[in-house]
């Protein structure tokens, strides 16, 4: 039997998620960007250019050059120092691939105590390089700090790009997860990465720019701490949209505590905003590399965020009334929806 067919009520996982840390984190951008007052976004061949993506994406000849940056908490380095330096590469890869590029190098910066203290988080960044594939080519680093803190940059490039700030109203919000995992205790973190074939990993991951470069999708966004909730709420903020989401289409592992699974951050996981006739080639080509991947729900002008599950519908979050990291559109300066 699947979790999910004990879960709590519509309303308790609203409530829930809500109030989790992944939504708390991103709520933090808000403040952020209001001080930075960043530069109105720009439209570039069909593409919004706009700070609150997955990446930075700047013109560059014959397409974009993506840049990206991770910091991790300090609680995560120091239980986990191996596979918080693993992720440094794994999660900046997420987010080149989620807007259609392919990453081409990391740097890293990390203040550390002396000795060896460094050491498991400097081969767990090696081992996602060796991985992923992608380069360590330089860093930062003070080995005279009290305790381990880490962050990781990366570039990449992108030859037709997929935004948050570009889905449709019409489309299909796409989920596709690699359920051939297991959490990473006692984080909700969903690791199907660490132990995997490398060379299923990446081309898994080249999916991505390949259904960019054919025009599959509008938009796409990467699963990040705020779980699949939360990143489609972003998604629709920077896109002026809403959308109705059907929590049982979301795909769950067996198993796994269905709340637990909705604040989940996956190792592989990304939403995507994909026009009606091109819904089964999508999914077929995420379903042939064993990829769990679904139509959620769709995508609609309301600017709200509603919820389904078992005939019933609430609201979980009104954008027009509360934002959530403040980088929708007429802060991007693309004036009203």
């Amino acid at each position: 039997m699947n979790a999910r067919d004990s879960a709590p009520t519509l309303a308790q996982i609203v409530t829930t998620l809500r109030a989790a840390r992944g939504i708390a984190h991103k709520r933090d951008i808000d403040a952020v960007v209001q001080v930075l007052d960043p530069a109105p976004a720009v439209r570039h061949q069909g593409h919004t250019l706009a700070v609150g993506d997955d990446c930075a994406a700047i013109p560059d000849g014959d397409g974009y050059l993506l840049f990206a940056i991770e910091g991790f908490i300090n609680e995560f380095v120091e239980q986990q120092p191996w596979f918080a330096g693993y992720c440094g590469v794994m999660v900046n890869v997420s987010d080149i691939y989620a807007m259609g590029g392919r990453p081409v190098a990391v740097v890293d910066a990390l203040w550390s105590r002396d000795g060896d203290a460094a050491r498991p988080v400097l081969e767990g960044l090696a081992a996602g390089a060796r991985v992923y594939g992608v380069p360590l080519v330089g860093g930062h680093s003070n080995r005279r700090n009290d305790r381990e803190q880490l962050s990781v940059s990366i570039i990449g490039r992108a030859r037709r790009l997929l935004t948050s700030f570009d889905a449709r109203s019409g489309d299909h919000l796409v989920a596709v997860i690699d359920l051939r995992g297991r959490f990473q205790e006692p984080h909700a973190y969903w690791n199907a990465s660490s132990g995997a074939p490398a060379e299923r990993l990446r081309a898994d991951l080249e999916l991505l720019p390949a259904i960019a470069e054919d025009g599959l999708a509008s938009a796409a966004k990467d699963i990040s701490m705020a779980g699949v909730i939360g990143t489609a709420l972003m998604l629709l903020e920077c896109s002026g949209k809403g959308a109705l989401i059907d929590l049982e289409a979301i795909p769950c592992p067996p198993g796994v505590d269905f709340q637990r699974w909705l604040t989940a951050f996956p190792s592989y996981g990304f939403l995507l905003s994909v026009p009606a006739p091109d819904l089964e080639q999508v999914l077929g080509r995420f379903a042939a590399r064993g990829l769990s991947a679904a139509s959620i729900g769709r995508i609609d002008d309301s600017r709200t965020l509603r919820l389904s599950m078992q005939g019933q519908t609430e609201t979980f979050w009104d954008l027009a009334e509360e934002a959530l990291i403040g980088c929708g559109p007429v802060r991007a300066g693309q004036g009203g929806v």
